[in-house]
């Protein structure tokens, strides 16, 4: 079983308001409102995880992009910046 922590955030009364009215937009309580921004926040901090990394490179693998030897791509780009 885990304890639950009170963190306590000094804010102005505009910022308590804006925050409340947020929270009032999203159908949520205050405090479910803050836990989940702070929890994107930190995601948005930490990074993807390595499973979302590997589900990016799979969705882009899938995409079946032309792909070539890097010298030959770049002196493909260089040789198309030419015909202008």
């Amino acid at each position: 079983m885990s304890m639950s922590k009170r963190l306590q955030i000094v804010v102005s009364d505009q910022e308590a308001e804006e925050v409340r009215q947020a929270a009032i937009r999203s159908g949520l309580s205050l405090s479910e409102w803050a836990r989940l921004a702070l929890r994107q926040a930190h995601d948005r901090q930490v990074g993807p995880t390595p499973e979302q990394k590997l589900d990016a490179l799979d969705r882009a693998l899938a995409c079946e992009h032309p792909v070539s030897d890097i010298d030959e791509m770049l002196s493909e780009i260089e040789a198309g910046r030419d015909l202008h």
